[in-house]
Parts: C-alpha cells; structure tokens; sequence
C-alpha cells in the first residue's frame, strides 16, 4: 500500500471517529438543556395556577395598541391541586383592567440565588396598600426607573370599587417587597439574587394591593384609616382562591418587611378576608383523601 493511500485511509478514520464524538457531545448537552427545561417547567406551573386569561400580554410600554385579552372564562370547580372553587365564587365576576407595567419595574423569576444554589420556595401572596390612589401607583409602575433601589410594581392592584388591575404576569417577579424575609414554619424564606441588594421574597411572592381609602393617603406611617370596602375584600379574596397558595402561605408588607418602614395593609380585616376567601374556594376531595 502506498503511503499516500494509507494517509488517507488513517484521515477519514480519524474524521469519522471525530465526527462520532461529536455527536456524542452534542446529544448529552441536548439531553442536559431538556433535563433543565423539564426542571423549569416544573417550576413555572406552580405559577399556572393563578388566573391567566387576564393577565396582560408581554408587550412593550412603546406599543400604541396593545394587545386586548379575551374577558375570563371563571369556572365553579377546579379539583386539579388543594382547593377547588365553589359556587359562590363563580357567581362573583369582578370588573378587571389590563395596564401594561414598564419592563424595568419587574423581571424574571430565578432558579438559582447569586451563589448558583437551587431555588424551589413555595408561593406566598404578599398583600399591600398603595399608600395613593391606584391611578398614581400604575403611573409609578409605567415611568421606567433605571435606579434599582426605585423600581416597584405589583402583580394586581383592587380598587375601591373592586376593579382588579393586572399589572404583572404572576411568572414574572414583581418588585413588591425590597429587604424582606417570610417567616414559614419550615423555617425562615428569603432570596438573594442582586448581590448588591438586600434579600427579599419576590422570586417566590405573588404581589396584591388595595388602593387606599382617600382618608389614608399620603402618609405611608399613618397608624389607621376608614379601611377597605367590602368590594375591595371580595375581589381580594376571589382572586386568591383561583391560587393553591394555602392560608398559612398569604401574608402581608408588613409581616414581611425588615426595613421597618413598612406597615401597610394598614385596617386590614384578616379574619373578614380569611371568612371570604373560605366561601369562595375550599379543600378539593381528592385531595383531602389522598392527605
């Protein structure tokens, strides 16, 4: 055999088993992006569970006819986790806006903390006060805000009439709560993912406001006020039940806040809220047998 032919012979030998390594490589990283998406996924459906009809679509506050969401189809019976709705739930059907909040006041949700460790946090509902008028708090939310120590937003705003304004998709991380900490009985829940903030519960917190009564604005340390209205608790707590957020799981600013700065909702009713939202959703049978 000539050298030449012998060369060559060794040269596709070796460009095959190249080739084959290759292919080798690019399938086990295809097979680990799978194995992460599948992961993510999983996460991104205990944020499913909240009312998505609604929600506004991820348009930018430049477009100049955003998108129009269908109105929401509410149904009497949802036995897919912990609760299920009931019928006076679905007799309940709150009026609901959709204003589109500027991207810098709300971002991704994380799947690791800035020292790279897994996050899997349980939802919590975060609830506030808008401290004004809701039509300043959604001006607020759509003015960008390069300072980080500024941005803020809520997922939904109720206002006193028991208008529901969808602000933030519940899969996206609003800036409700800056330096805070949720106190669960498994322990104390808090995320880092700016290392140049302090911690928070917004990777995992799904973030509702009232608007405050106009005895109340102003003045985010006034100790009182006249309140929420009644169609501010039923909006709240319809709203709630479309989650599978437990009771022990919603909580308030300023449960939450360890800036000291923060008291809001202020008047609150908890017992009123826990009283509607239990007449609006209740433990599914499946899962009370399976538990």
């Amino acid at each position: 055999m000539k050298f030449s032919d012998w060369a060559t012979r060794v040269l596709l030998i070796s460009l095959m088993l190249t080739t084959l390594i290759a292919a080798l490589l690019v399938g086990r990283i295809q097979s680990n992006q799978i194995s992460s998406h599948s992961e993510i996924a999983d996460i991104i459906t205990d944020w499913s569970q909240y009312p998505q009809a609604e929600l506004q679509s991820a348009n930018s506050p430049e477009d100049e006819s955003p998108e129009v969401l269908p109105s929401p189809s509410v149904t009497s019976n949802q036995s897919s986790g912990r609760y299920e709705t009931t019928e006076a739930f679905a007799k309940y059907t709150p009026t609901y806006e959709i204003a589109a909040v500027h991207p810098s006041n709300y971002g991704e949700r994380y799947f690791q903390d800035v020292n790279g460790l897994s996050l899997n946090n349980q939802a919590i509902v975060v609830l506030h006060e808008t401290g004004d008028s809701a039509s300043s708090a959604v001006n607020f939310f759509q003015t960008p805000h390069e300072d980080d120590s500024v941005q803020a937003s809520y997922h939904a705003l109720i206002k006193l009439d028991g208008t529901i304004i969808y602000l933030v998709p519940p899969d996206k991380r609003a800036y409700g709560a800056a330096n805070s900490v949720f106190e669960s009985p498994n322990g104390v829940e808090t995320v880092t993912t700016n290392p140049n903030l302090a911690s928070s519960v917004n990777n995992f917190a799904y973030h509702v406001s009232l608007e405050t009564p106009p005895d109340g604005r102003g003045n985010n340390f006034l100790k009182s006020h006249s309140g929420y209205t009644q169609l501010q608790y039923n909006s709240l707590a319809w709203l709630i039940a479309q989650s599978q957020v437990p009771d022990y799981r919603i909580t308030t600013h300023h449960a939450v806040d360890r800036s000291g700065q923060k008291i809001d909702p202020i008047s609150f009713d908890g017992n009123k809220f826990l009283r509607l939202l239990h007449s609006y959703r209740q433990i599914s049978p499946t899962y009370q047998a399976q538990n």
